[in-house]
């Protein structure tokens, strides 16, 4: 039996809609602009409604940007709770788009979406133990260990960490909570903020900015392999895929950092995802597979 499984990326800046099989193969895919909620989530509603008229999908998966309430019986679960993001908050994005379908569905953030397919499809396979990063409209972690993102009080929020600043960088950061957090000082509107400059990918490669945004990204690392101990950290994202010379200089300063205090492997273990731009769309099915799954159990 060939699956068909849906899942919706919702993003920053755009949404990926994406129905595909049981092995990670896109069958079709659509893509959707981020404005308000009550634009956005039509729009997707009516591309699941069509596929779903062709024939049915199997299970649903959905992954969006957060914070996100994720604890099932709350108020707040399957909504966008304390996002930044103008118009966005309190959202109720599952039962929006879950409610006309009688599949099995999962509900989580986009980057832990993007690290279970990376784990399924991947530059992870094999790995119980592993971070993706995005580094784009924000910075996100999906924290995988013993094999399960990470749960609690809340979903992981590294992105949103303080750490120690680069010497002589006094610049206050961007993020309209923390600052000078790893998102204020790193992320793609906190660059152009910095710089005043629109277009990111346009930054040379020389550009001591970037000293800066790899110090802070590379204190986030440091402090997850300190807490948790990923054997693989995957970066991607806008700003890391658009200036791919990065993730070199991030572990250059993870190993620095870390100084020999714990073992690091000995090959490269700062890498681009094995799914390029597809990992996020992709984790959207992941989670719905994971749901078909549970439910086939």
């Amino acid at each position: 039996m060939t699956l068909r499984i849906a899942g919706i990326e919702l993003g920053g800046t755009k949404c990926v809609a994406t129905l595909g099989d049981g092995e990670g193969h896109v069958l079709e895919q659509t893509t959707v602009p981020t404005t308000q909620p009550d634009i956005t989530l039509p729009a997707l509603s009516a591309i699941l409604a069509d596929w779903a008229a062709k024939a049915p999908f199997d299970a649903l998966g959905i992954g969006s940007f957060g914070p996100v309430g994720l604890t099932p019986g709350t108020p707040d679960f399957g909504h966008i709770t304390a996002t930044a993001k103008p118009g966005w908050r309190d959202t109720d994005v599952l039962h929006t788009l879950c409610a006309p379908y009688a599949v099995p569905c999962h509900f989580d953030t986009d980057v832990n979406a993007a690290a279970l397919a990376e784990q399924r499809w991947g530059a992870a396979e094999g790995l119980r133990d592993f971070a993706y990063v995005t580094v784009g409209t924000g910075v996100g972690v999906g924290l995988i260990v013993n094999g399960h993102a990470t749960r609690g009080l809340g979903h992981c929020e590294m992105g949103h960490i303080r750490v120690p600043r680069l010497a002589g960088d006094t610049w206050p950061g961007h993020c309209p909570y923390h600052g000078d957090c790893v998102e204020g000082l790193a992320a793609g509107p906190a660059i152009k903020a910095r710089l005043g400059q629109e277009y990111v990918h346009d930054i040379p490669a020389d550009h001591p900015l970037w000293d800066s945004v790899t110090h802070a990204l590379a204190q986030m690392c440091h402090t997850m392999l300190m807490a948790t101990g990923p054997r693989r950290i995957l970066i991607g994202g806008g700003v890391a895929n658009g200036q791919p010379h990065l993730r070199a200089m991030i572990e250059r300063h993870v190993r620095e950092s870390v100084a020999g205090y714990i073992p690091l492997p000995e090959e490269t273990f700062i890498l681009a995802p094995g799914l390029g731009d597809q990992a996020g769309p992709l984790g959207a099915v992941a989670l719905g597979l994971n749901a078909w799954e549970e439910q086939a159990r």
